[in-house]
């Protein structure tokens, strides 16, 4: 696996143990925004609903609610969201390769 995407899937698990409290909250400056606009990152990188889901991991009826408003992705999926923003390529490298 690249150096890349292991840095990506160790930062996911950092982030993940972090929001789960399981972390040294000292060691870390991190800040997962409350709001996360999920069509605008889909819509970015030109996907479909179908696609989006696909690539990322994602269940079309919750990618559904979540852009509808009525239901909002949780702190870990929020941080997610935000690497997929960010490092799209990245995300669906480590992806593919796990």
């Amino acid at each position: 696996m690249s150096k890349i995407a292991d840095s990506i899937r160790r930062g996911l698990q950092e982030a993940l143990a972090y929001t789960k409290g399981e972390a040294d909250k000292n060691a870390y400056r991190v800040h997962v925004p409350a709001q996360i606009d999920v069509k605008a990152i889909r819509t970015n990188l030109g996907m479909t609903q179908d696609e989006f889901a696909s690539q990322f991991g994602f269940s079309v009826n919750t990618l559904r609610h979540w852009e509808q408003g009525s239901r909002r992705p949780e702190g870990p999926t929020r941080a997610y969201l935000l690497v997929i923003e960010r490092a799209p390529k990245a995300v669906q490298k480590a992806l593919q390769a796990a």
